[in-house]
């Protein structure tokens, strides 16, 4: 599966998820409201379950029409105005709370997953698989934003990269790979 492709046509996102993409910046956001609008997403109650395909949809209109950096941007914006439990005090559980958040907003059938494969405190790097039909550079985003939220505040460099010598959805696989560094 590529990015755009819902795993399951029985998923539904909830409307607070489809919700957060459109505020999550002020510039553009009557265009994506018309472009959910367009794909039979309109008038989005935050309590309610929506077919993912028709979000998915959506989300491929912005990657064409906008393009790809205006869904990093929202990806970045989605974790970093969330609250976080207490117990989320650390890059390594702000990473694994990812996969928690996704599913807790997904339902109905086969979703995905995001999954912390490798961290390592002391080389400061991680990796995390994104095996999810989302578009590449909005998870990049997520990830990005958890790191700078939750690095140690010693670091001063980070940097969130697709690893491209493993499978990646823009080539049609199923997952994407990221090295996360700090």
């Amino acid at each position: 599966m590529a990015q755009f492709v819902s795993y399951d046509p029985n998923v539904k996102v909830n409307g607070q998820t489809i919700m957060s993409v459109v505020n999550a910046m002020e510039f553009g956001r009557d265009t994506r409201l018309n472009i959910l609008k367009k794909h039979g997403l309109e008038n989005i109650d935050m309590d309610e379950w929506y077919n993912q395909q028709k979000w998915l949809d959506a989300f491929k209109e912005i990657y064409n029409n906008i393009g790809e950096n205006t869904l990093y941007i929202i990806g970045k914006a989605i974790p970093s105005n969330a609250k976080f439990p207490p117990e989320i005090d650390s890059l390594e559980k702000a990473l694994n709370a990812i996969d928690v958040a996704y599913h807790m907003n997904h339902t109905k059938g086969k979703i995905g997953s995001y999954k912390v494969t490798e961290f390592d405190e002391k080389k400061r790097r991680a990796v995390m698989i994104c095996d999810n039909p989302y578009p590449s550079d909005f998870d990049r985003g997520i990830i990005t934003s958890m790191l700078v939220r939750f690095k140690p505040k010693d670091s001063t460099k980070y940097n969130v990269t697709l690893d491209t010598s493993k499978e990646t959805r823009l080539q049609g696989g199923d997952s994407c790979t990221y090295i996360i560094n700090w």
